[in-house]
């Protein structure tokens, strides 16, 4: 799971400060931890998902989100159909009808 990154004890220290960060500041500060962790294990063994509301501390849930898909605006339909959904379907045996 792709995701969690953020919490205080990682010290980012987005908790700190006076603005919370933007999807863009997340998604710089996370890239090279999701990109290595998806080199590694590739997509079809990885999903995104949200800590909260642990993470609501450090940032909103649509911000998080956002910096997601930011970090994989240049991935194909069908890896980002993968990270964002289907993994998980899959994992979860989920019954979607």
């Amino acid at each position: 799971k792709l995701g969690g990154i953020h919490m205080p004890v990682n010290g980012f220290g987005w908790h700190k400060r006076a603005r919370p960060p933007s999807s863009r500041e997340l998604a710089e500060a996370s890239a090279r931890y999701v990109m290595h962790t998806l080199e590694r294990f590739g997509v079809q063994r990885c999903m995104f998902e949200s800590n909260f509301p642990v993470d609501k501390v450090s940032c909103s849930y649509l911000v998080l989100w956002n910096s997601f898909k930011r970090l994989t605006a240049a991935f194909s339909d069908s890896d980002k159909d993968a990270l964002f959904h289907d993994n998980a379907v899959r994992f979860y045996r989920l019954a979607l009808d």
